[in-house]
């Protein structure tokens, strides 16, 4: 396993990351086994969130007793300090530690990043939970460019996570930007939410971009471990067989897969189209239905909003049909 140094944050880290968004899926008993196929794997980094339902809580069971052999990251959507400060300490008892590596602002709108930084912004209780050495490093996750962009801005920024995979690499030029200013990139979605089949060939892309620092798949059973571990330390010159693989991967998805540029916005009716598109996906390719759910239902305008206007359609640079990718969003979630 290459170990790398997470940007600025000093922390040394496996170049292969645990993603905690799958472990939903497994028993308590089962997480204890998998988390020992992480380590023996040479895997220390791990990867989770307070909107992952049950994953800290798994998690930290897995881990007790041996804390000090992971670095441990989460991340809370909360924006002011009162929530943060709440989520801070549920984060810290369900991992079953006295302190996080790695806290990260979830996935804000440029506007709520700067809410984060303002007064009575969230930025507050994290900054006093660094202080009280609770936590370690801040970081932020995004979905959209601008925020991307922005949170490269920010001096209290030492990460930022962004999704990058075979088909969406729109992120490139700002990872090397990332990568310039000792600001180390956590790439998300590696296998593109599992659109991408292919986990070796996409894994070995993701690898040999030496601008990212760590990679993230989800894990929830001991074989994909190995699988994944495989994949990322095998240091070959990527073929031009692979090369071709990849654009056939490409010009398959590229018909009918939401990168999240957010693009599209604003719509007409209010529908986060990239998140409708997001949890949509956890539903039909995760088999995480009750979380997809659940998460689908915090949408305040659903799917079934659409009125069929085709602005969205006109602004999407991939020409995506979007209209009926609603619709089918809305079908399969009965709203």
């Amino acid at each position: 396993m290459q170990y790398v140094t997470l940007g600025r944050t000093g922390l040394k880290i496996s170049r292969l990351g645990f993603g905690g968004i799958p472990i939903q899926r497994v028993s308590a008993a089962e997480a204890g086994p998998l988390l020992d196929a992480v380590l023996s794997a040479g895997i220390n980094y791990i990867d989770t969130a307070r909107g992952y339902t049950v994953s800290e809580e798994l998690i930290g069971q897995a881990i007790e007793g041996r804390r000090d052999q992971f670095v441990l990251a989460t991340k809370s959507m909360a924006r002011d300090r009162e929530a943060m400060e709440a989520d801070i300490q549920t984060s810290l008892a369900n991992l079953r530690t006295d302190h996080i590596d790695l806290y990260q602002v979830h996935n804000p709108t440029v506007a709520q990043l700067e809410q984060v930084c303002a007064p009575g912004g969230a930025l507050e209780a994290l900054r006093e939970a660094q202080g009280a050495g609770k936590i370690g490093h801040l970081g932020v996750t995004a979905h959209s460019l601008e925020v991307f962009e922005r949170a490269l801005e920010l001096d209290w920024v030492e990460t930022v996570m962004f999704p990058y995979n075979i088909v969406e690499t729109q992120g490139e030029a700002l990872i090397k930007k990332a990568q310039a200013k000792n600001i180390g990139f956590i790439a998300m979605k590696p296998l593109a939410g599992g659109a991408i089949e292919d986990a070796a060939l996409a894994l070995r892309f993701i690898a040999a971009n030496d601008a990212v620092t760590v990679l993230i798949p989800g894990m929830y059973d001991p074989k994909e471990v190995a699988q994944n571990k495989a994949a990322v330390e095998d240091a070959a010159p990527l073929t031009q067989e692979e090369l071709s693989r990849m654009e056939r991967v490409r010009q398959a998805l590229g018909t009918n897969f939401c990168r999240r540029c957010s693009y599209c916005a604003p719509c007409t009716m209010g529908i986060s189209i990239p998140n409708a598109f997001l949890f949509h996906g956890y539903l039909s390719r995760y088999g995480l239905e009750d979380w997809a759910r659940g998460r689908y239902e915090t949408m305040p305008v659903k799917a079934g909003a659409c009125v069929d206007c085709g602005a969205c359609e006109e602004r999407c640079p991939y020409q995506l049909p979007i209209r009926e990718m609603l619709k089918k969003v809305a079908a399969d979630f009965g709203a």
